[in-house]
């Protein structure tokens, strides 16, 4: 056990090593808008260890295959661990990370080899001097939503379900602008597939997106994301078009609320012009009880009757209340300790007890520590 982790640390130590000397080779090589005076190149890392409990119990220790952060119960184990390398200048910037964990196994299982390790990778380039106007292209977190992998960036310990069923990243480029003001954002996306690094067997049909982002004063956020496209092969094309909105308000000082509601439709066939629709709203609100300790509370739904997204094999397809409760405490500038309970109601029985029997009702409890450095 203890020669493993020597081994691993040394592995994790190396590869912090390979990616320094990448990213210093490349600005090196071309000098791209160095500045002697200050280091282009930045290194950093991220680490979430967790402990869950479904008090289902189920005999795998896995949670729901619709859960894909957090999802091995009863166990110490590590959501996400990456070491990132990022490279940026006025008109050059890169970024290269490696990751580990069980949201990396759960993420990217369709994708082979060593890019089932790739959390990012991306070159971006600007392409004016008035304007701040940019491309990126290569592994990309993803344009959709206000959750991301990175736990201590989100108000709640566990991703929504409108977040963990939809991309957390993408392949492919992005053209993006931010105005003189920063109030707008506005992007437009040429995409691989939907969370997909390589595309399905058969496809050579291409996904695009869109995000706008419009800030009006400090502390409010309005967002509007899409993607269009098809997650199968030619020969079984199903286009699927899906828009995301979502709004983020600090009210006050101690007082935060976020609002998100997801549609998507895809073809039922290819060619056809009927649609198996889903959609899930989603509330959150968080208050800061001292300057270290605050409460977050969580509600949401999820209906997708078809199983475009979820497939359950119910009779009702997916129906399910969600609610949530978490407590964040702020240790180190750069740790959190966070603590959550979650309960998950279906209107079918799609969850499994220890002895195996259905029942219509999920509830973990999961606490974690996040470092970032």
């Amino acid at each position: 056990m203890l020669h493993t982790v020597v081994s691993s640390l040394l592995k994790f130590y190396s590869m912090k090593r390979i990616l320094s000397a990448a990213l210093v080779l490349l600005s090196t090589s071309f000098g791209f808008g160095q500045d002697k005076n200050n280091n282009p190149l930045t290194i950093s890392g991220y680490a979430e260890a967790y402990y869950l409990q479904d008090f289902n119990r189920p005999l795998n220790n896995t949670r729901p295959a619709f859960i894909y952060s957090h999802n091995r119960t009863n166990e110490v184990n590590i959501n996400l661990a990456f070491l990132k390398a990022n490279y940026s200048t006025d008109n050059l910037r890169a970024n290269l990370a490696i990751g580990a964990g069980t949201y990396m196994n759960a993420n990217y299982t369709a994708e082979p080899g060593v890019l089932k390790n790739i959390y990012e990778a991306n070159i971006g380039v600007k392409l004016s001097k008035q304007h701040d106007l940019w491309i990126d292209a290569g592994i990309l977190p993803s344009h959709i939503g206000f959750e991301s992998a990175i736990g201590k960036d989100n108000w709640t310990l566990t991703r929504s379900l409108l977040a963990d069923n939809s991309p957390y990243f993408e392949a492919g480029a992005k053209l993006g602008y931010t105005s003189k003001s920063g109030k707008w954002y506005m992007a437009v996306l040429y995409l691989n597939g939907w969370q997909r690094i390589q595309r399905v067997d058969g496809n050579t049909t291409p996904s695009f997106g869109h995000q706008v982002t419009f800030k009006p004063a400090d502390g409010i956020t309005l967002n509007s994301s899409s993607f269009i496209g098809s997650d199968k092969a030619d020969s079984a094309r199903q286009m699927r078009y899906f828009h995301n909105f979502y709004a983020q308000v600090q009210l006050n000082k101690r007082l935060g609320l976020i609002a998100g509601f997801d549609f998507g439709a895809e073809q039922q066939v290819k060619g056809g012009d009927k649609y198996n629709t889903w959609y899930t709203p989603v509330l959150i609100t968080r208050y800061a009880l001292t300057e270290k300790v605050s409460l977050t509370a969580r509600g949401e739904y999820y209906q997708d009757k078809a199983g475009v997204i979820i497939a359950t094999g119910a009779p009702s397809g997916f129906k399910t209340w969600g609610y949530s409760v978490n407590v964040d405490y702020q240790v180190l500038p750069n740790l959190v300790w966070r603590t959550e309970l979650r309960n998950l109601n279906s209107k079918n029985d799609i969850f499994l007890k220890r002895n195996n029997s259905p029942t219509g009702n999920s509830t973990t409890a999961v606490t974690a520590f996040a470092l970032s450095f």
